[in-house]
């Protein structure tokens, strides 16, 4: 019996009583008619929840046998689609350092300021397959392949900074649970079904990630506008052996954007393409996406006195706490030129790390170090995937792997072995090769987690007060949305009960938002919550806009006759802050504007709602507007703006379309502008480089 086994405590859930570990961890016990979990070997399991590490906080051990045979059959389910990230988008760039840490790191990518290494990004979502649409309420992966002289280097990351869980054993599980439910089938590339949340309810260690997927950074505007996190703890290593805790983050230079729940829902409608076509459009452009690289680096001290166990993938440290030093620049540049050959077939692992560049003991990273590798070899048809060109390193390589399906170089000559005495072929170098750091590991075999591990409730609390007004309301809406599609009461409830350790007010907001007839008791906590921590603005994304207009998008309801002079001015003051213009019309070979100029249409009106801007203009002519009066998805255009908060603009004649659409002269508010002179149209780009009008937003909801 495990020392974890003996601290587990009985608590009655939905009149069933279960385990709880030290850590919060829910262990349901065999018992009675209970079947025995076993390996496929027929193996007892005694431990579902944990690993076997060396010591609470030390590494994952190869002889969990039990692990490595459930990670492995997971990663084997699909073939030859990703399990996860099956829907991806990918482009080519390079990486740029501003500022080395050639003092803390010997990884040259990180020591030599000014020198540029080609990049590959793939963007994805998670839960989805790869016909799934791209706004989906979901994770969204960011996986960087940097080609340095030193070998390749993938930083798999995430646009959120935290995980589900704290232990690799759990993945399978959670994966299970948030795709399609197996015996029906659906729902696909949503949470919102029992099974996830029967999950989640009963794994507390989900509830700070599940604050993060409720908020409108599960659902972004484009990947363009959203952040990339590293996730984990990692170290640096420097020429003596000597490491340096770091993560990685990624800042958009164009600011943080998202879009609402039910805008994305009409986006997914009009265009499941969306994140698709904003990054080939930007790219193909020339208006590149770019992303700073941030680091936060700290030592053995901080994380002995820091709340949390920086080895927890469920934590993060405030910006506030350890700023994020900003090093180098990444630029996306180049579209692919076959989306199977390269966005299809890039395949990232977390092992794929350069000289100067290690691990910690996050038992998270430690079983994704193991899953990578094995999915690849999988889904890739064998262990050569390294050759295909999108995978290989673009600096030397010599080693003598050889054969396998698919080889494409082997090595040449006697000898493909060393040592050997022919005087052929590479030899190991301890002076440029790779070494992880010095570290002392004195432990006993045990499956559990660090002691700090256990609090699960804090850093959700702080990210939740942390938000805007509006951000919080879109939270608990998304919590009510979300659990109105289980079908099980008792689930609604036992995420209530979580919520209550979070926030006492959101608690209630879902409680009530479900009619809850009773407000469960609060879920007991593991650990006690930390209730004083400081609000982290980092974490909002209003409060992280970009203070302009920038590569945003705006659509222009036009018909014949529209005033040439508005939307020249229009067109002018859009291309002075960067941002596109879009042309809708009733038929997209345009409309002859006061001028006599054919404007040619980005969109005819019934494919080009409003959800696919960021802005909205109404330049209609007298009688282009009494043509539209009869066509509802014009009215939709004016109405689906209004009520998601964005700014609009309005010539005099297309007032009788506002009307139509529901908006009064008592709802004229400071995000609707009458456009009268071309002088206006740059007074209206000001105004949206708030990108939404949220003191709208209360007033076009009722419930």
């Amino acid at each position: 019996m495990s020392d974890e086994e003996t601290q587990r405590t009985k608590v009655t859930i939905d009149d069933q009583t279960i385990q709880r570990g030290p850590q919060g961890a829910t262990h349901q016990v065999a018992e009675g008619d209970i079947p025995t979990l076993t390996t496929q070997q027929g193996t007892p399991v005694a431990d579902d929840q944990n690993t076997y590490k060396a010591g609470a906080r030390g590494p994952t051990l190869l002889e969990d046998f039990h692990f490595r045979e459930k990670i492995f059959h997971f990663d084997h389910e699909r073939i030859p689609e990703r399990v996860v990230h099956a829907r991806g988008y990918g482009a080519h760039g390079f990486f740029e350092l501003t500022d080395s840490l050639g003092d803390l790191t010997t990884a040259s990518v990180l020591s030599k300021v000014g020198e540029r290494v080609p990049a590959f990004v793939r963007f994805s979502t998670v839960a989805g397959s790869k016909g799934s649409v791209d706004l989906a309420r979901d994770v969204r992966g960011f996986a960087v392949k940097l080609y340095t002289e030193q070998g390749n280097w993938d930083l798999v990351g995430n646009n959120i900074p935290v995980f589900f869980i704290q232990d690799a054993i759990k993945f399978p599980d959670m994966v299970h649970a948030v795709k399609e439910e197996p015996d029906r089938g659906f729902p696909q590339a949503q949470s919102a079904h029992d099974n996830f949340w029967d999950f989640a309810s009963l794994s507390p260690e989900t509830v700070h990630m599940l604050l993060w997927v409720m908020s409108d950074r599960a659902i972004p505007r484009s990947f363009r506008f959203m952040e990339g996190f590293g996730v984990h703890s990692f170290r640096l290593i420097d020429a003596q052996g000597k490491s340096t805790y770091v993560k990685f983050h990624w800042k958009p230079k164009q600011g943080l954007q998202s879009v609402v729940w039910n805008e994305a829902l009409k986006i997914n409608g009009a265009d499941p393409d969306f994140h698709r076509r904003d990054l080939w459009d930007a790219i193909t452009s020339g208006n590149y996406p770019e992303w700073e690289l941030g680091v936060q680096l700290f030592d053995d001290e901080f994380a002995d006195k820091f709340d949390f166990d920086i080895l927890d993938a469920t934590k993060l440290i405030p910006e506030e706490i350890l700023p994020v030093h900003r090093i180098g620049r990444l630029v996306l540049d180049r579209v692919v030129d076959n989306f199977f050959a390269e966005t299809e077939q890039v395949a990232f692992c977390t092992q794929n790390v350069v000289p100067g560049i290690g691990f910690t003991n996050d038992p998270l990273l430690q079983g994704r170090n193991f899953s990578y590798l094995d999915t690849q070899t999988k889904r890739l048809g064998g262990p050569n995937f390294t050759h295909i060109p999108i995978n290989a390193p673009k600096c030397p390589f010599h080693n003598f792997q050889q054969d396998g399906h698919m080889a494409m170089h082997n090595p040449k000559g006697r000898a493909n072995y060393e040592p050997n005495s022919w005087g052929a072929g590479p030899r190991e170098n301890p002076k440029t090769g790779y070494n992880a750091n010095a570290e002392q590991i004195d432990g006993p075999k045990t499956r559990e987690r660090g002691e700090r591990f256990a609090d699960h409730y804090s850093q959700a609390r702080q990210f939740f007060i942390s938000q805007t007004q509006p951000e919080q309301t879109h939270i608990k809406n998304a919590f009510v949305f979300e659990l109105s599609k289980c079908e099980n009461p008792a689930i609604r409830s036992r995420v209530v009960s979580h919520l209550l350790n979070v926030d006492e007010t959101l608690a209630k907001g879902v409680a009530e938002g479900l009619r809850l007839e009773k407000l469960p008791q609060a879920a007991p906590p593991a650990r006690a919550p930390i209730t004083n921590l400081p609000p982290s603005p980092a974490l909002s994304i209003v409060k992280n806009g970009p203070g302009n207009f920038s590569g945003r998008k705006i659509g222009v309801l036009v018909t014949d006759d529209t005033d040439a002079a508005l939307l020249d001015g229009v067109l002018a003051a859009a291309k002075a802050e960067n941002t596109i213009v879009e042309l809708v019309a009733p038929a997209v070979g345009g409309v002859k504007t006061t001028d006599g100029k054919l404007r040619p249409a980005g969109q005819k009106i019934v494919g080009g709602p409003s959800v696919l801007y960021d802005a909205v203009i109404v330049l209609t002519s007298a009688e282009g507007t009494k043509l539209l009066l009869g066509e509802s998805t014009a009215r939709d255009f004016v109405a689906d703006a209004f009520a998601h908060a964005k700014f609009i603009g309005f010539g005099e004649d297309a007032a009788p379309l506002l009307e139509k659409a529901g908006i009064t002269k008592s709802d004229l508010d400071d995000g609707i502008l009458l456009l009268q002179k071309a002088a206006d149209a740059t007074k209206f780009i000001e105004k949206c480089r708030d990108l939404r009008f949220w003191a709208r937003e209360p007033k076009t909801h009722a419930v």
